[in-house]
């Protein structure tokens, strides 16, 4: 007897899981992928687009001052 009662566990957890998966699927069929989509449009144009070139950053010299050396550098 013992031996059913385990057995009964996995079944209940089978049939639990099924109305579950059924319960969460039953809207599936309504929603669309008009989001998805939307988004991925606005990426597509977003990669599409020209990228504007960097204006080079004047280097400014780097006073001696201020550049530490650790003991190891020669």
């Amino acid at each position: 007897m013992a031996v059913l009662a385990w057995l009964l566990i996995p079944l209940l957890a089978a049939i639990g899981a099924g109305l579950w998966g059924t319960w969460v699927g039953r809207n599936r069929r309504t929603v669309g992928d008009g989001t998805e989509l939307a988004g991925y449009r606005r990426f597509r144009e977003a990669m599409e687009k020209p990228h504007l070139a960097k204006q080079p950053v004047e280097e400014q010299p780097v006073e001696q001052q201020h550049v530490e050396k650790s003991p190891t550098d020669a």
